[in-house]
């Protein structure tokens, strides 16, 4: 396969954009994306989109959306694994760049979710229909159940599930498109209202509009498009079983550790070498099984590791410096490919007050679901 970069990027800020539609949002990061590097034509189009048709009733949206930008006629397709959509976006493009079936392909994401949907209705349906839906329970409901095992087996306190939040935030603030850009307390949180037992309403990921966007090229191109072009060293996929009750350990995100393990022997790296990581924090303990399950920390020791700084901005490995999804909002088929925007820019040192110095390595994790769909990208200094 051919080496692949990233050689452009642009998305909108996250929150309620009243004032913006699907087609709006798209095409603000797509163009945004296209204007860094002045490349006018581009071979094939990936959106990843969760759910546009419960959400703004609208499907069929690759064609729409590539029009929306004056590219009618370039191929283009909606890329769905719940959550990890964009993740999932950003694999397809990937590898149709690596294969040499095109050389300039366009990965964005989108999701338009304030538009009077029911929003709890409709990310249900990433849920197991028939098993988990059907009898009541929502993604706050597993989450929640998810949470209540890890703290059994592990011994994980409610004030770590709060310091995810707390650190989330603290580096939220300082990300100029993040929805909520300020500090909140350990007591705010575990004070905040209770919504599914042990997780409160401070331990869960807004509901937000949003879109992003990279343009990727093969590597021996990127020097046509920008002086600093970052590689994508590997892409990891796996998925696991979709109902919660189905799996054997329900505190574990089999499919993330499998998605990482492919993705760190195709980069012919580990855990170790990683500097700076986004992973899927839809709820505070997403966070905590997804570094236990990556391998960036021991298994049971997630929560401790938010507690005393070792994910934090200046600790051994940052996680979440864009302020994840719980500060920088979750507009679900975006969220993958922010999460490689930040990456870039931590690789680029252009993430400002959020710079880890020298970062060279990075990873991005976008999880489906309640964990049945996980996409691991490593990405590296060009």
């Amino acid at each position: 396969m051919r080496e692949v970069a990233i050689v452009g990027a642009g998305m909108t800020r996250f929150g309620e954009l009243w004032q913006s539609s699907l087609r709006d949002m798209f095409a603000e990061a797509a163009l945004a994306a296209l204007e860094q590097t002045g490349e006018a034509r581009l071979d094939a189009i990936y959106i990843g989109n969760m759910a546009a048709g419960g959400f703004v009733k609208q499907e069929h949206i690759g064609p729409l959306l590539a029009g929306e930008i004056g590219m009618s006629g370039v191929p283009a397709v909606r890329v769905e694994s719940a959550c990890a959509s964009g993740g999932a976006a950003l694999r397809t493009a990937f590898f149709e760049v690596a294969s040499g079936a095109s050389d300039l392909v366009l990965a964005a994401g989108v999701e338009k979710m304030t538009d009077g949907a029911d929003v709890t209705d409709v990310l249900a349906m990433a849920a197991d229909q028939e098993t988990e839906a059907y009898n009541g329970i929502t993604f706050p409901g597993l989450y929640a159940m998810i949470a209540r095992a890890h703290m059994e087996r592990h011994g994980t306190t409610e004030e770590e599930l709060a310091q995810v939040a707390v650190k989330n935030h603290v580096h939220g603030a300082l990300n100029p498109n993040a929805q909520f850009r300020r500090k909140i307390t350990a007591e705010q949180v575990m004070g905040s209202a209770l919504v599914a037992a042990p997780l409160r309403m401070l331990h869960c990921s807004p509901v937000s509009d949003g879109a992003a966007a990279v343009l990727l090229c093969p590597l021996d191109r990127a020097k046509e498009f920008t002086d600093r072009p970052v590689k994508i060293l590997a892409s990891g996929m796996a998925t696991a079983a979709m109902a919660l009750a189905d799996r054997e350990d329900p505190a574990f995100l089999g499919a993330v550790q499998q998605s990482a393990q492919r993705a760190y022997d195709m980069a012919g790296l580990g855990p170790g070498d990683i500097q700076v990581a986004e992973v899927h924090d839809c709820f505070s303990i997403a966070e905590i099984c997804c570094t236990e399950a990556l391998g960036l920390v021991e298994n049971g020791r997630g929560g401790e590791a938010a507690r005393n700084g070792y994910t934090s901005l200046g600790g051994r490995v940052p996680v979440n410096t864009s302020g994840g999804l719980k500060s920088k909002g979750h507009p679900v088929g975006a969220t993958g490919i922010a999460q490689a925007i930040e990456i870039c820019e931590q690789l680029r040192g252009t993430a400002g007050e959020r710079q880890v110095p020298d970062a060279k390595i990075g990873l991005c994790q976008n999880m489906g679901g309640s964990g049945a769909s996980s996409v691991v990208h490593i990405l590296g200094r060009a």
